[in-house]
């Protein structure tokens, strides 16, 4: 048992270098794959053995289930905001005043870039993290402990002795991250971030840990609590004891220095991997920042030397769309070239119809746009609307390909739901071929481009009729990893229904709903000609699925690629497995606290016993099972008029 001890400590020691090489120090010694492969080996080891758990283990740093709300949490000591210089006169007015108040002392000032992040404090308990708390009012924050677990450049344990206790820094989301999400969140048709500062804010304030995971948050340290002698120690210490310091800072014997670091960073700011928006700067010594004090908002012994905005005014001469990888319509202004922070500007992304009403915009307006960090900037707002200004109408026909707009209820996006459509032929194409779909092991983003730009194929049913002679020549592609490859795609001709339903990329319809899908009509054709309120019948699909699919079914390109599949030698129907058992054909929805039955347990007998469990009451519900604190799905049963029994009611049921 010892051994076992001992090769899981073994690994921990392992990964949390690597995570300290790969996160903190960018320099990763191993690949993602191996990575992954030594993390998999620990978990298969601790679930083997669960009294080796620890909480530092690198396996914790995503668990558990999402919290129903934050705990308030006062702080050791405030965590005050700082005062504001806009420009050289205003620092210089700060350096006179510490003078004036140190009295001729002999001072010097450390100068750090103002990340543009949230502050955290992070309080560790016997080296092992125990507790982060956000900055809130400065004075009560909230416990976000499980989500800060999951950011991979804070150390779960460090080597902080009894004294050292407290390290506060900042929260960030580095660009390409920001990216990223907004580019899902677009696909999704979801809002999006304005800025990397919301989307960290907004990531580590939610309730479920692995979603704060999945946006890839950045943590740098640059206090410890309580302090050591200067601020400089201090970071040098955070440093030394594995903690991601920001590496640009410097010692400032004089005001000019600090006044020279900021206009470098000033010109640097666009290079960097992530926000700043100015340079704090405090006086290096601990002692001398003690006896100069605090107002009632901010001390007296730091400051942040704020960027300048970069903004300019100019007129949108027109409107217009592009057409993204996932099928969305992002409208984009046109503006008068107007130079904004040494880069000549002419458009700009509106992200979506919303935007642009909340912006009040119209074609010919002035606006102001601003490059706070980003390439292509934003507009901020309509300055002066213009004498002959028209409103923006998105296209209801694909500026592409001419296939159909739709906009779901709800949703802020527009989409080309032709999956075939030259904009968004690459992603169908990639999403055709996954895992858990299609299963086309070696289609992977170079041969689909090479697929598309060489003009092979047009839509998915055209990788059926891809050609020997026509792999092999392009790029990295032998004869033997063509044979296969011909190998998996002819194989994928056999999936079933629900896979095909989930590869031809209707929104909304994924593996379960397909599934769900497959059973309920057992024909792609019945679906193709169902209408919306017969759509509903199937469990789990609303009104917003139904009119989704009926919409894509509409679509003349998509009933062409259809066919084409279907000569391509697929099969659309679906063996319908009957269930048996005392509750066959009836749906039930659970709701409150069960006297002696989870959920799923509930859930299992249920469906055991032949019947469905939907997430929410509708006209097709037959029973809803109510426990103690039932919540909105009890007064929606009653509105409706349906059946309302207990526990005790659903067991007999069952028999």
């Amino acid at each position: 048992m010892n051994s076992v001890f001992q090769k899981i400590e073994a690994l921990r020691e392992q990964l949390r270098r690597h995570e300290y090489l790969y996160h903190v120090l960018d320099s990763p010694e191993i690949t993602d794959a191996e990575y992954d492969a030594m993390m998999r080996e620990l978990k298969a080891l601790e679930d083997a053995h669960p009294e080796f758990a620890a909480a530092d283990s690198p396996t914790q740093r995503v668990g558990g289930k999402a919290r129903e709300g934050f705990v308030k949490v006062a702080h050791s000591e405030p965590m005050l905001s700082l005062d504001n210089a806009l420009d050289e006169a205003q620092v210089r007015d700060f350096d006179r005043r510490v003078r004036s108040l140190l009295r001729g002392e002999t001072f010097q000032y450390v100068a750090e870039l103002k990340l543009d992040g949230l502050s955290m404090a992070v309080h560790y308990r016997d080296g092992k993290l125990a507790q982060a708390v956000t900055r809130g009012d400065g004075v009560i924050g909230e416990d976000v402990t499980p989500n800060a677990r999951t950011i991979r450049s804070m150390p779960l344990r460090a080597e902080l002795n009894a004294e050292l206790r407290e390290v506060r820094g900042e929260v960030m989301m580095p660009r390409r991250s920001f990216e990223k999400l907004n580019e899902q969140r677009a696909a999704a048709g979801l809002s999006l971030f304005a800025n990397p500062r919301n989307a960290a804010a907004g990531a580590i304030r939610v309730l479920d840990p692995a979603i704060t995971a999945s946006r890839q948050l950045d943590f740098f340290a640059y206090a410890l609590y309580p302090p050591l002698p200067t601020q400089a120690e201090a970071l040098t210490r955070l440093k030394e004891m594995g903690f991601k310091v920001n590496p640009y800072w410097k010692v400032c014997p004089e005001i000019e220095d600090v006044i020279a670091f900021w206009k470098e960073f000033e010109e640097k700011r666009e290079s960097l991997p992530y926000e700043i928006d100015g340079v704090v700067v405090k006086v290096d010594s601990v002692d001398q920042q003690r006896r100069l004090g605090w107002t009632a908002k901010a001390p007296r012994w730091a400051i942040a030397f704020k960027f300048a905005a970069r903004q300019a005014e100019t007129v949108v001469k027109d409107i217009g769309v592009s057409v993204g990888r996932t099928g969305t319509l992002t409208p984009g202004a046109l503006f008068e070239p107007v130079n904004v922070g040494g880069v000549m500007v002419s458009v700009s992304t509106l992200h979506n119809e919303d935007q642009i009403a909340q912006l009040g915009l119209q074609i010919g307006d002035t606006v102001l746009i601003e490059r706070a960090g980003d390439v292509i900037p934003h507009v901020v707002r309509v300055v002066k609307q213009g004498e002959h200004r028209r409103p923006f109408k998105m296209p209801t026909a694909c500026p592409v390909c001419g296939g159909e707009v739709v906009r779901a209820e709800g949703e802020a996006a527009s989409r080309c739901i032709n999956i075939s459509c030259p904009a968004r032929l690459k992603e169908s194409l990639l999403h055709w071929a996954a895992r858990g779909v299609m299963d086309i092991d070696g289609m992977g983003e170079a041969l689909v481009d090479q697929l598309v730009d060489k003009g092979l194929v047009t839509n998915v049913a055209d990788l059926y009729r891809l050609k020997f002679d026509e792999l092999v020549a392009l790029e990295r592609m032998g004869k033997k990893s063509a044979e296969k490859l011909l190998a998996n795609i002819d194989a994928s001709r056999r999936a079933l229904l629900p896979r095909i339903l989930n590869g031809l990329g209707i929104p909304f319809v994924g593996e379960r709903t397909g599934q769900l899908l497959a059973e309920t009509f057992g024909d792609l054709d019945k679906i193709a000609a169902a209408n919306e309120d017969e759509l509903q019948t199937a469990e789990e699909v609303g009104p917003k699925v139904a009119r989704s699919i009926h919409q894509f079914f509409k679509e003349k390109h998509n009933r062409e690629l259809i066919e084409k599949l279907r000569e391509a030698g697929f099969t659309f129907t679906y063996a319908v497995k009957k269930k048996s058992g005392p509750l066959r054909g009836l749906t039930f929805v659970l709701t409150g606290t069960l006297p002696s039955l989870t959920r799923e347990d509930a859930k299992e007998r249920i469906e055991t016993a032949g019947g469905k469990v939907a997430g929410s009451v509708s006209k097709k519900t037959n029973y809803v099972v109510a426990g103690e604190e039932a919540g909105s799905k009890l007064d929606k049963a009653q509105q409706l008029g349906v059946e309302v029994i207990s526990e005790a009611r659903l067991l007999e049921m069952i028999g």
